[in-house]
């Protein structure tokens, strides 16, 4: 799906003090925007909330170094209204280990990643060609430990549509555009764009595989990321699904490697 907080404490108080506003659950199950890059249009719905969190691990090596981390991205849904979510999202804990290739030298960081707040509304339900439809605007914010920690607000805005198609199998793509900055404070604009192919296994499991390039921008400005990726996702119940993601990296820019195991419950 951009690259839960260094407050911990602050949003557990905030998921319980929310859960007292959830109705009881329908007969709908879970949907949700992880493993895959691509974000689900859908929303939580008025008084739900969705904690959707994770493992992972990357590897990623060059002609200087291996570079190996251990992440635990995290997203947490608060549904406002029957279109609109608020959302809070991070790679949470994350410890990074960078051994340089001609020594035995090993550099270690460990901290918290940035939070990003944003908002979802979906826009529109599939009918016939129309796809759903779902914006997302996010801010990511310079609040991680002082290792990890980004240059100032960095603002996103995405656009999800999902088709769902014969045979249950389904679609979804993810154009957008974000602004970042440089280790000099200086602002530069890139774009994102990713694109999943979806079919369900009988009604718990789900499979996909995508290709997502989470950062298309010129070379003087960080360059173009982009990967490969497969995924199931489990639904243990209507409320609980888990899920693991296997990804490859398609240049040196991003990790050769990445697996995750996620898990995702709506209260």
């Amino acid at each position: 799906m951009v690259h839960v907080a260094p407050y911990p404490k602050l949003v557990a108080a905030l998921s319980l003090m929310l859960c007292g506003l959830a109705h009881a659950a329908g007969d709908d199950t879970i949907s949700t925007d992880r493993p895959d890059f691509v974000e689900s249009s859908q929303v939580v719905g008025r008084g739900r909330i969705q904690l959707e969190t994770s493992v992972q691990w990357d590897r990623q090596r060059d002609g200087t170094s291996r570079e190996r981390s251990l992440s635990t991205p995290t997203l947490l849904r608060i549904g406002m209204g029957d279109s609109t979510e608020l959302r809070i999202e991070t790679d949470g804990r994350t410890v990074v280990h960078d051994d340089a290739a001609s020594s035995a030298a090993r550099t270690s960081t460990a901290g918290y990643a940035d939070t990003a707040i944003g908002v979802k509304w979906h826009l529109a339900d599939q009918q016939d060609r129309q796809a759903s439809l779902g914006v997302l605007l996010h801010a990511e914010l310079p609040s991680g430990s002082r290792a990890l920690r980004g240059h100032g607000v960095r603002p996103s805005l995405r656009l999800a549509a999902e088709w769902d198609l014969p045979q249950d199998f389904s679609f979804g793509i993810m154009p957008g555009i974000a602004v970042d900055r440089d280790d000099a404070d200086k602002r530069h604009g890139y774009g994102i764009l990713a694109a999943t192919l979806g079919k369900e296994f009988g009604e718990r499991v789900r499979g996909f595989v995508e290709l997502a390039a989470p950062q298309i921008a010129r070379a003087s400005s960080g360059g173009t990321q982009a990967s490969v990726d497969t995924g199931l996702t489990y639904l243990i119940e209507k409320n609980i699904q888990a899920d693991v993601l296997l990804m490859h990296g398609l240049n040196r820019r991003t990790p050769d490697t990445s697996v995750a195991i996620g898990l995702s419950v709506r209260m």
